[in-house]
């Protein structure tokens, strides 16, 4: 008998050690659920990542910040977002921007300026969107010529595929008298997006009224695109 048990017991072993765990699986469905914009559900099934399952961990942790971003609790998104940098030792851009988004959304600036720092550095400077909301923010300082860098580094960084830091930094020429070439940085912006970036439209036939006027009383209405992208999740 307890030889029999004793082989019974070796077998439950073995099959236990034969199915594996699988957290790819699992990001799968929580990112199916959310895409279906049921996020609770989508949480519940990224709680199931182990904190030793390794990457997916982190990426567990980022997604839950941004189902309770997409549920309105930004402050709860921020946390989960600070935690899954920590799980990366503060290298996670991607997480390092939502916070920054999130930031921005409570109106808390200055830490979101940091944050966006921050998410440039880890990314070895090459975060587009981290750098263009950057220029927003420096922008509204009045530094216009920060600015117009940032969205310079903004346009290089995506491989000149953000029509948006186009218009912005056509607005920060216009704003230091550089008409010609901001009328320039609109055009570009209005034909990559296809003619679809109405700020651009708007402030192309600003620029060439005042181009044609020097009316420059107009330059206060000139229009900054706020949006580079969606919030990635993965």
């Amino acid at each position: 008998m307890l030889l029999a048990l004793s082989f019974a017991l070796s077998g439950s072993i073995a099959a236990a050690q034969t199915i594996p765990f699988d957290s790819g699986a699992i990001i799968k469905r929580g990112n199916e659920k959310y895409a279906r914009a049921e996020y609770e559900a989508a949480i519940e099934e990224y709680r199931n990542i182990p904190g030793d399952a390794g990457k997916n961990y982190s990426v567990s942790l980022y997604n839950i910040g941004v189902c309770y971003y997409e549920l309105q609790r930004t402050e709860v998104a921020i946390d989960y977002y600070r935690r899954a940098v920590a799980a990366r030792q503060d290298n996670y851009p991607q997480a390092q921007y939502a916070i920054g988004v999130a930031l921005e959304d409570l109106g808390r600036l200055a830490e979101a300026k940091e944050v966006y720092t921050r998410a440039i550095d880890a990314s070895h400077s090459t975060h587009a969107a981290a750098t263009f909301r950057l220029g927003i923010l420096v922008s509204k300082q009045r530094d216009y010529k920060a600015a117009a860098t940032l969205f310079q580094e903004a346009i290089a960084r995506s491989g000149d595929q953000l029509p948006s830091s186009h218009n912005n930094l056509g607005v920060m020429l216009a704003m230091v008298g550089r008409f010609k070439e901001a009328e320039g940085e609109f055009e570009l912006a209005l034909r990559q997006s296809k003619g679809k970036l109405e700020e651009a439209e708007y402030n192309l036939k600003l620029c060439r009224s005042v181009l044609a006027t020097s009316a420059r009383s107009q330059l206060a209405s000139l229009e900054m695109s706020e949006t580079p992208a969606a919030l990635i999740w993965r």
